[in-house]
């Protein structure tokens, strides 16, 4: 995926040339080889610095390499925080499904129901787009951060230094969706979208009266004890401990590098603004998969899963993706990347093995070799 378009979506790979340092390893652990090299080869291979938190039953085990600053050259910590990107929408889809475990609403309700006019225009139809379309990506609204425009002034250089303090609101960014035509008739194809989860954020919303944000802290931040994830809003800076984030801003892997850790995130809204850490998503998925967040039958329609074209050996469920790695293992959770963040979280079916990591640049990088070092290594 561009850069471009690889600023909500669920998996972006990333790379920079600069040094690594050694690994902090957390004492008693087990040596965990082939992931310390996977991130190690991360760094060689372009990306400034990582950090990763893995969980294995009662055993935790984390590492960082390469850099947090590439001015003052400070390592990366094991505790920072950083933006998460579309793993953003793994907490909005719990969120919702809550909400049908309530009887709050149904997944099968139409769009049109809770936001009468808002997904409307150009072929666009609220009344034929359920709300599980929109969470398992089958709903063929346009994504509007493949608009021409919207990529000009939010991702490349001179747009995004000029623009990336803007406040955006749900609103404004489903209505660049609707000036384009839908991808496909409702589901009759797949194709990720980040309008999807806007639109879902405010129906959220819409049931509840609060901001989807409200909804996350009261039902699963505060119930988890997340104290490193939050919902910024239009909080412009991430908080501390953590590192800068790095962008070449460009169409292409080369060229000059820029700090974009500053930014508001409300271009990403309920589609991706959120920040964590690695222990507070190892934490979050690894609950979500023990049934702790939700009733069994709403985790088994989570997990119901349509075929994802274009990311190899995986399905879309709902706000969860499902992966085959090599050695035949399953893994379930979310990637995510924005300007100068790339992170993936997953967790095995049973929740008992987990682990979330982050690359704080958004150009380089092998993030699927760290998932299969870490659960198909020796």
């Amino acid at each position: 995926m561009t850069v471009r378009t690889s600023v909500l979506v669920a998996a972006t790979t990333v790379a920079l040339t600069a040094g690594f340092a050694a690994p902090a390893l957390a004492a008693g652990a087990d040596t965990h080889e082939g992931t310390r090299q996977a991130a190690r080869a991360a760094v060689k291979d372009g990306v400034p610095g990582v950090t990763l938190t893995a969980k294995d039953g009662r055993s935790t085990w984390s590492i960082t390499a390469g850099t947090g600053n590439l001015r003052t050259h400070a390592p990366r910590s094991v505790d920072d925080r950083y933006r998460v990107g579309s793993i953003t929408k793994t907490f909005v889809s719990t969120v919702l499904l809550q909400l049908e475990a309530e009887g709050r609403l149904s997944l099968d309700d139409t769009v049109e129901k809770w936001l009468p006019g808002l997904v409307h225009g150009n072929g666009h139809d609220g009344g034929r787009i359920t709300v599980r379309q929109l969470l398992n990506h089958t709903s063929g609204i346009f994504d509007y951060t493949a608009d021409e425009t919207f990529g000009r002034t939010y991702f490349l250089k001179d747009g995004f230094l000029e623009h990336r303090y803007d406040t955006q609101s749900p609103g404004d960014l489903v209505a660049i969706a609707m000036a384009h035509q839908p991808d496909f008739a409702p589901g009759t194809s797949w194709n990720y979208s980040n309008t999807n989860y806007v639109v879902a954020g405010m129906v959220i919303q819409k049931v509840t009266g609060r901001s989807y944000g409200e909804e996350i802290r009261h039902r699963i931040i505060g119930p988890l004890h997340l104290t490193a994830t939050s919902v910024p809003g239009t909080r412009v800076t991430v908080p501390r401990p953590s590192s800068r984030a790095y962008s070449k801003l460009a169409r292409t892997a080369t060229g000059p590098t820029y700090d974009v850790t500053e930014l508001n995130p409300s271009l990403a809204s309920s589609a991706g603004e959120m920040i964590s850490d690695s222990a507070d998503l190892d934490r979050f998925y690894s609950a979500l998969l023990k049934g702790r967040l939700l009733p069994a039958k709403q985790l088994k329609e989570m997990k119901t899963t349509v075929a994802a074209p274009g990311i190899p050996n995986a399905g879309y469920g709902l706000g969860l993706m499902d992966r085959k790695l090599s050695c035949g293992v399953h893994v379930w959770g979310h990637g995510g990347g924005i300007h100068g963040s790339s992170s993936e979280a997953v967790t095995t079916a049973d929740g008992r093995h987990s682990v979330a990591f982050n690359f704080n640049g958004d150009w380089s990088g092998d993030s699927d070799a760290v998932v299969e070092a870490e659960f198909c290594g020796e």
